[in-house]
């Protein structure tokens, strides 16, 4: 079964306040869950940060969003309870209830606004976004990280040989390897030896080492050029060995490196994201903090 989004948890959370008791989010999860016919899967399913159960989140939204139409109220931490209003609503006995429907309060539309000019309702317009804020915005932080990724790995791909290698140093160098900048940028793009385009090391005290074969490929890397690697590492005496690539790995070479014990791949998408992740080649634009209320600050004052 698909996961159902925050507006289709609406009524069926207001009918389990219904009571008129207090309860506690986390039942209300667990009971909607049985009452939607989740399976354990869906019921742990993350957002895409991995940060948040997705149907945990949309209940939350789904309260949040009742609690502000004035259908529910917000009790101690973690718990709410149906209002005078709320069980109005459900004597109406509605099919369901979504946005649409909540734009019906005032305290909605002023907290839907956040002071701008309230709309007016037309029951004819639904709302034809299913997502609650949290995932909206997360989704559309994927939807640009990815872009950034392909735009990156394009542009490496133009890139000289040298300045690929060059990238290589800078990408591991803030990844916390090869000691210095400048110790890193001696050592990598330097010896081109057997299979080995450089080394560097694994720490800042040099008590190891990495060797490293960095390669621009338009084609897939295929096992016989890892098995090259590992030759060249083995003459070497090398424990360890990075291959990094602007393009991919075949099946094969994945599991032969895999088999070595001692060779990480990494291939033209990987290497965008950790040029993104530790900042090299892109700059910020801006940042958004987002903030939740800190309930416990209010506690005492509540009355």
């Amino acid at each position: 079964m698909v996961i159902p989004d925050y507006q289709s948890v609406m009524l069926p959370l207001l009918k389990y306040a219904g009571d008129g008791k207090e309860h506690r989010i986390r039942d209300a999860v667990e009971k909607l869950a049985e009452e939607f016919g989740l399976s354990e899967e869906e019921i742990n399913e993350l957002l895409p940060s991995g940060q948040q159960v997705i149907f945990k989140n949309r209940v939350g939204w789904a309260s949040t969003y009742l609690k502000k139409a004035g259908l529910l109220d917000s009790g101690k931490k973690g718990y709410f309870s149906i209002t005078r209003r709320g069980l109005d609503v459900l004597r109406e006995n509605p099919p369901s209830i979504d946005v649409n429907f909540l734009k019906r309060y005032e305290e909605f539309n002023e907290f839907r606004n956040h002071g701008k000019q309230i709309e007016i309702i037309n029951p004819d317009k639904r709302e034809p976004e299913n997502l609650d804020p949290k995932e909206t915005l997360e989704i559309a932080y994927q939807k640009l990280h990815n872009e950034l990724v392909s735009e990156i790995l394009s542009i490496v791909k133009k890139c000289s040989a040298d300045f690929f290698e060059s990238l290589v140093v800078d990408v591991l160098t803030k990844m916390g390897y090869g000691g210095s900048r400048v110790d890193a940028g001696k050592a990598v793009g330097k010896s081109h030896d057997g299979g080995i385009d450089g080394i560097i090391k694994e720490d800042r005290l040099g008590l190891d080492v990495i060797y490293i074969q960095a390669k621009k490929w338009e084609g897939t890397v295929a096992r016989p050029e890892i098995q090259k690697f590992a030759g060249a590492l083995i003459g070497k005496k090398a424990k360890k060995g990075v291959f990094i690539t602007t393009s991919s790995f075949s099946k094969e070479a994945i599991e032969y490196a895999d088999f070595t014990g001692n060779i990480v791949l990494i291939e033209g998408e990987m290497l965008a994201r950790l040029m993104i992740e530790y900042g090299v080649g892109v700059s910020k634009v801006k940042s958004y903090d987002v903030k939740k209320m800190d309930t416990d600050y209010f506690e005492d004052g509540v009355i």
